[in-house]
């Protein structure tokens, strides 16, 4: 094996059903030999905050190295992860096929489903990751719900004590009527003279395309439309990567079996699958196929799901997409997301962008400080934003009229980290690149 790992690099299975993966003194021991070789490497210090409150530890320790470090004091690096998977895709010289063998974020969702396993989730934390039931009561009162939930509302401090999301976070907004219900009643026609006319795909509406911005999959459907594709709409349920966060991995697996099912009813007529989030497109494709690798429905769909800029790309790649186009105006701050990246497929999102006529395009490819539901908490989301102000800085210096994520709440959380800058205009954000798609082919406002 030759330093530097230069092979491609793979993944084993996750091993949670294994007794041993709970064994809290199994799990001490490669806590240790993981974090040793991290502190012996530290490539990662600019990724997530796991890794400077490592290398701050074993600094500060007695002898300077891992072993005067109590192990009670791993915890705090482990709630710095955010299952980003970028120091294992982009920084890591040791992972598989490597001899060490080193996957730290699936240590650190180790270490979590320990923990799970023997406390059980936080009360609180275990009804914020039930996205679906919490989408469908706010849809019952969408205005009073965004009202107690918007910045500066005098329920905000009581928000943050009784859930403990920090006050001054931008939490995403509900709708009342689910990207599922507009679908079914407004059918786009399907455009028969487009190159791409005959593909056919069910796009799977993921928790926050559902309840939370149901026009980023309206403006998707649009465009696929504009492009030849059929497509239908279904949300059979979470992907489960708010429970994966947590630990709760037979959670997960319980959701990976519905979902696969009901999704292969569709892939077994031929339609490709298509997920409007990168993060649900990330646990299709990989984490479920890692976490019950026994399953032949979970791996079937994995190989017929596709990122939404990744299925974009696709059409202009193999039939050339639909004319109409136009430029537009004001130029687009474009940020590549973590779990984009770690899709490992390219700047698909920017690839996407650069159809449209002469788009004055700025790419990102750095961490939004963000992590899912983390960068929300009261504890993290001043680290979230300092860790995201150098992509917010780039967004306001670029100047463009526009800005977006793939991630969507990723943009929201640079679109406040911009403003609070406060160096000038805060360019229009938009959910998705794909409704700037849409507005190039004046199908959005």
């Amino acid at each position: 094996m030759r330093e530097g790992s230069l092979e491609a690099p793979t993944r084993h299975p996750i091993a949670w059903r294994d007794e041993d993966f709970y064994d809290e003194a199994k799990l001490d021991a490669e806590m240790r030999r993981v974090l040793d070789i991290c502190h012996g490497c530290r490539r990662c210090f600019n990724l997530c905050d796991s890794f400077p409150r490592l290398f701050d530890l074993v600094d500060e320790s007695k002898t300077g190295e891992l072993d005067s470090v109590d192990s009670k004091d791993f915890k705090p690096i482990v709630e710095a992860c955010t299952l980003c998977d970028m120091c294992f895709l982009t920084k890591c010289p040791y992972v598989p096929p490597h001899s060490f063998n080193l996957d730290f974020p699936h240590l650190m969702l180790r270490y979590r489903a320990v923990e799970a396993k023997k406390n059980g989730v936080p009360f609180v934390d275990a009804q914020l990751a039930k996205t679906d039931r919490n989408g469908l009561l706010a849809s019952f009162a969408p205005a009073i719900a965004n009202a107690a939930s918007k910045v500066g509302s005098p329920l905000r401090p009581l928000l943050e004590k009784a859930t403990g999301l920090h006050r001054d976070a931008e939490l995403p907004k509900y709708t009342g009527q689910s990207f599922v219900l507009q679908a079914h009643a407004n059918a786009p026609t399907v455009n028969e003279a487009a190159p791409g006319f005959g593909r056919k795909a069910v796009i799977y509406a993921t928790c926050f395309g559902n309840f939370n911005e149901p026009e980023m999959g309206m403006a998707a459907r649009a465009v696929l439309a504009k492009n030849g594709v059929q497509t239908q709409v279904v949300h059979p349920g979470c992907c489960g990567m708010p429970l994966l966060e947590q630990g709760d991995i037979p959670a997960v697996a319980a959701s990976a079996d519905q979902v696969a099912k009901e999704l292969n009813k569709w892939v077994d007529q031929g339609w490709d699958v298509i997920a409007l989030v990168p993060s649900c497109a990330l646990m299709l494709k990989f984490e479920w196929p890692l976490i019950v690798p026994e399953n032949a429905g979970v791996a079937k769909l994995a190989k017929a799901t596709f990122d939404l800029s990744e299925y974009i790309v696709d059409i202009s790649r193999k039939e050339g997409v639909a004319p109409g186009m136009q430029p537009v105006e004001g130029g687009v701050s474009i940020h590549i997301a973590c779990h984009s990246r770690a899709q490992n497929f390219g700047q698909k999102g920017a690839e996407m962008l650069k159809l449209i006529p002469e788009i004055d395009l700025n790419v990102i490819e750095r961490c939004s400080g963000h992590g899912g539901s983390w960068g929300y908490k009261k504890e993290n989301f001043d680290v979230a934003l300092k860790v995201g102000k150098p992509v917010a800085r780039n967004v306001a210096q670029a100047g463009k009229g526009w800005m977006a994520s793939e991630c969507p709440l990723a943009g929201l959380h640079i679109h406040q980290g911009v403003d609070k800058l406060g160096n000038g205009a805060t360019p229009r954000l938009v959910s998705h690149p794909i409704q700037l798609i849409a507005r190039a082919y004046g199908l959005e406002g």
